[in-house]
């Protein structure tokens, strides 16, 4: 399972309206990979449903209302929104995502945080994906296969808990399955970081336990394939 050099956006069936990306392990690589491949076919707008760092490839509006963010959609195709937040952040964007999706193709929404860990569990009050989103994709960082729960993912105690191990436990395949399962959050899941031969054995080995959509790959690479 090399996968090979493609757009992921049709892969993961992304079409107009909001897309929610929820998880670990990349979803900020995720955001911008698909406003880079989206932004040819209609206007793209960036934003959080929780909190993330200014992008500096894209202009950024802060405080907007809906004719400054058309007026710069109409400029510059691609661009973030959001309500400035501590520490150069960036909050949910002022406008509702509704009224975002009638000003923009596409609306990509980061709607969730996991301290730049591959893996994480939710806690009861996330992810917080908005109403009128189309579809949710969970990012699951391959990366974190082989290492300890406690180790290599996000809220660990509560990973461990759903997955029926100790925190001390190796994820594997199997348990990331019970969680992704037991929790039922996405539409479809993407498994980056599939760059070594273990990683995709493993990615495989998810994808048969998973019944959703399953598609994976190397978003540094530029490299994806379906799985399911």
């Amino acid at each position: 399972m090399s996968g090979e050099r493609m757009e992921i956006a049709p892969l993961l069936q992304v079409g107009r309206g909001v897309t929610a990306l929820i998880g670990g392990g990349g979803k900020t690589t995720l955001l911008y990979t698909l406003a880079e491949e989206l932004r040819s076919r209609g206007t793209v707008l960036l934003c959080t449903s929780t909190r993330i760092c200014r992008p500096e490839q894209y202009p950024v509006l802060t405080d907007a209302g809906a004719e400054a963010v058309r007026s710069a959609l109409e400029r510059y195709g691609a661009v973030c929104a959001g309500i400035s937040r501590e520490n150069g952040k960036l909050g949910a964007p002022e406008l509702s995502f509704s009224a975002l999706a009638q000003l923009a193709d596409y609306v990509i929404v980061e709607a969730d945080g996991a301290h730049m860990l591959p893996l994480k569990a939710h806690a009861p009050w996330e992810p917080v994906i908005p109403e009128n989103a189309e579809q949710t994709i969970l990012v699951v960082g391959a990366g974190g296969f082989g290492h300890p729960i406690g180790e290599v993912c996000h809220r660990p105690e509560l990973y461990a808990a759903l997955a029926g191990a100790r925190a001390e436990d190796a994820v594997t395949p199997e348990l990331a399955a019970r969680v992704i399962t037991a929790e039922g959050l996405g539409d479809r899941v993407y498994i980056n970081q599939v760059e070594r031969p273990d990683n995709e054995s493993a990615a495989l080995e998810l994808a048969r336990y998973l019944t959703c959509p399953v598609a994976a790959g190397s978003l540094c690479e530029r490299r994806y394939t379906c799985l399911r």
